[in-house]
């Protein structure tokens, strides 16, 4: 049942220039968010082993520490379920600058948490609770970063435009890393005392900048139009699972992809910095820099050939070849071979990965209709990126009592493939679908007129 409501903005169609202010709102806020997000991950790798868990058994302080960083995706299907259905109900803006405040804070606090030293058992504690935050910010960030710059995009440019969002994303990665190397070549005691503070109290601006950019947006011609005219959805989770099931499981599917960000993210950077292979941490990071630097000019690229050739084929060759490519990168680590590593790395993670990476946005959220776009995509992304944190955790168990099975790795990271590759196979191909026909099943405007009546 839908509930006519006053649009937010007045106007049916987006002004001139606003579809890249749009993107750009969308690159920076989710580089700045993701700057966050990552910027965990690092740590949860190199420095929280040894500041929130008990160092004098390593192996078990670096799974423990792993398990964290999957406890956001956990968070992120009930962030999901409420900003998804808050966006569908008073529109994306307004969630867009809230999950970038949440994310700035919780980041801000976990810089000031007391280490086990100074608070025991409390100090992981709290940093679980930090942890949930971040996961339930990042659950409605991407899904309505991505809603809005689609729904403000021009015809045939839907999957352009929305790469943004997660070229943002790598963007923000990269930056985390960047900081990480300077504050990395801290010596170990001021490290591990104060150094690894400082990317988290960064965040404080992260959530100044990202607040006055997003601010200043306005809200999509699409939930406008659908606002003044059909109304909003009293309950989009239930007309979402009632209208969109199908496409819902196949975004739970298409999302485990995210696997192999996490892999290559977290246990990939552990595994090559630990005793089995000896690599350096300086060069590790220096790896993930560089493939997020490739991964910059190559989402757009696989967007736009996606905007011309069809989401699927490109989604596919991002999911297949990232199950060939990840165990190249990590047989290369085992290697020890620096050359090997670093061409690898930049190989799988920064222009592999990065073709499914960078076409999921549109590919996703063409699935579903205005109104229930923002749920449709944070619900089943969310689900799926939960798997996807928790595979760092999975990987280590895998990876044996010495953490250097990198083939089994290698196995389980192809096997998370599968279902997105499946999942590709099977969606109906929408790149061509007018942006306010999508979602359709059949009849078109005829079944859109019948709900205006409706209501």
């Amino acid at each position: 049942m839908s509930v006519p409501t006053p649009a937010p903005e007045p106007a049916a169609e987006a002004p001139p220039g606003q579809p890249w202010k749009a993107a750009t709102a969308a690159w920076i806020g989710s580089a700045l968010e993701y700057y966050d997000f990552f910027v965990y991950g690092s740590a949860a790798a190199l420095i929280f082993p040894k500041v929130f868990f008990d160092s004098s058994d390593p192996a078990t302080a670096t799974l423990l520490s792993l398990a964290t960083f999957g406890v956001a995706y956990a968070a992120r299907p009930l962030g999901a379920l409420v900003l998804g259905h808050v966006g569908d109900r008073l529109g994306r803006k307004k969630i867009m600058v809230f999950t970038l405040i949440l994310m700035g804070v919780s980041t801000f606090l976990i810089g000031c948490l007391p280490t086990r030293a100074q608070a025991g058992s409390l100090a992981p504690v709290l940093l679980v609770l930090c942890r949930v935050l971040q996961g339930i910010s990042a659950a409605g960030e991407q899904a309505s970063a991505s809603s809005m710059s689609l729904e403000h995009a021009p015809p045939g440019r839907r999957g352009f435009f929305t790469s943004f969002t997660l070229s943002g994303t790598q963007g923000g990665q990269l930056i985390a890393t960047l900081v990480f190397l300077l504050v990395s070549r801290l010596p170990e005691d001021q490290l591990l005392s104060w150094g690894w503070r400082v990317p988290f109290w960064l965040s404080f601006a992260v959530a100044v900048v990202g607040y006055v950019i997003r601010r200043r947006l306005r809200e999509t011609p699409a939930f406008a139009r659908q606002a003044a005219t059909e109304g909003v959805v009293r309950l989009p989770l239930a007309v979402l699972l009632r209208e969109h099931w199908g496409d819902v499981l196949r975004v739970i599917a298409g999302a485990l992809i995210a696997s192999v960000s996490t892999i290559f993210t977290v246990w990939a950077l552990a595994y090559a910095t630990s005793d089995a292979v000896g690599m350096s941490r300086t060069f590790m990071l220096w790896v993930g820099a560089l493939a997020n630097l490739a991964a910059l000019a190559a989402i757009p690229l696989w967007a736009t050939l996606s905007d011309r050739i069809g989401r699927r084929p490109v989604f596919l060759i991002g999911a297949v070849g990232s199950a060939a490519a990840m165990a190249g990168y990590l047989w290369a680590i085992s290697t020890g071979s620096r050359p090997l590593t670093l061409i690898l790395g930049i190989v799988a993670f920064g222009l592999v990965y990065s073709a499914a990476n960078g076409v999921w946005p549109a590919f996703y959220g063409e699935m579903f209709a205005t109104r229930v776009r923002l749920s449709g995509m944070a619900v089943g992304t969310q689900i799926g990126f939960a798997v996807a944190g928790f595979a760092v955790t999975f990987a280590a168990e895998i990876a044996g009592p010495g953490g250097d099975d990198w083939s089994a790795v290698a196995l389980f990271t192809a096997a998370l493939c599968l279902p997105p590759a499946l999942a590709a196979l099977t969606a109906r191909e929408t790149h061509k679908v007018p942006t306010e026909l999508l979602g359709e099943r059949s009849g078109g405007p005829a079944r859109r007129a019948e709900r205006v009546t409706a209501a």
